[in-house]
This record gives C-alpha cells, structure tokens and sequence, in this order.
C-alpha cells in the first residue's frame, strides 16, 4: 500500500510539470527545461517543451493508473496527487517567479 501512495505522490508531481510546459509549447513560447543552458534557466524551444510536458504526462499517467491504480472516487489517493502536484507548483512559482519580468510567460 505504501508504494501506491508514493506513486500517486510523484503522478501528481509529474502532471503538473507537465502542464506549464505543454501549454508554453503548444502557445509558442520558450520555457526552461532541463535541457536548456544552464538546464532548468535558459529556454528551450516550444517543440522541446511540448515534447517534455507530453513525456510529464506521459509518466503521470504510468504512475497515477498504471503503477497506482489511481480511482478518482478514493479521496486519501486524490489528495495525496494533489499534494505533489501542489509541493512542485509551489517550488516552481518561487524558481520562476524570480525570472526577469517576474513571470515566464510575460511577452
């Protein structure tokens, strides 16, 4: 049971990573990812951040209804997802929140 928790801990993780990347992608514009230089500060293109939010959601979903048999109707398991999804967004609002302009998506 432990490792169902961590799983839907880690799916929750990668599904909102995924979601900040796909929609600068898919809008047009440069994002950091980790292959950008220095990794995680310079931008890479929108295909390389379409491509890395989809690989995101790609593992979400491994983890979340592959790995952890993820059911919506379980409240603990929804909260715990909500969680690591809520722990990184709160991370990545601080690391790009410090970007010039104070915003990644400002034009």
């Amino acid at each position: 049971m432990g490792w169902t928790w961590l799983a839907d801990f880690f799916g929750g993780v990668f599904l909102a990573n995924a979601v900040p990347h796909f929609v600068n992608g898919i809008s047009g514009r440069r994002f950091p990812t980790p292959f950008a230089t220095p990794p995680g500060r310079g931008e890479s293109s929108p295909t390389v951040n379409v491509l890395w939010g989809s690989l995101n959601a790609a593992l979400a979903w491994v983890l979340l209804w592959n790995l952890g048999d993820f059911d919506l109707h379980r409240v603990g398991r929804v909260l715990v997802a909500m969680v690591g999804g809520l722990a990184l967004a709160l991370l990545l609002s601080r690391a790009f929140g410090s970007r010039p302009g104070g915003s990644p998506a400002a034009s």
